[in-house]
């Protein structure tokens, strides 16, 4: 495994087990611990997948949510808005993950396309 792939796997468990903990402690009772240990293997399954973005996304979102709830609803809604705010932000990174997906796939059969057929490429010299 390289050093990047390794990287991604404990930012992956880290960001999910903190979802999954926030989760556990939103549904209350002896729910904490499956939480948490679903949270840290899927965060261990997206990081061996290279997940970065899309955990930027969930971090991002569980600091806005949980802010957001703190302003508008006090100290006891901050669990509830950072868990919140966590699935939002990774429904909305996925979402711009595909998108900025698809430009960059466009964008080199734009330049692939433009290439003339009868004039070697520098590769090819």
């Amino acid at each position: 495994m390289s050093q990047t792939k390794i990287i991604d796997v404990l930012i992956g468990t880290l960001v999910m087990g903190t979802v999954g903990t926030l989760i556990g402690l939103l549904m209350g009772g002896g729910y904490l611990p499956v939480a948490v240990v679903i949270g840290i293997t899927l965060g261990a399954g997206v990081g061996m997948f290279g997940g970065r973005r899309f955990f930027l996304s969930i971090f991002v979102g569980s600091i806005l949510g949980g802010l957001l709830a703190w302003v508008l609803g006090g100290v006891d809604a901050v669990t509830v808005g950072s868990a919140s705010g966590a699935a939002m932000g990774g429904f909305l990174g996925v979402q711009v993950s595909m998108i900025l997906d698809s430009l960059a796939e466009r964008k080199r059969r734009l330049a692939a396309a433009s290439l003339p057929a009868d004039e070697p490429s520098k590769t090819e010299v």
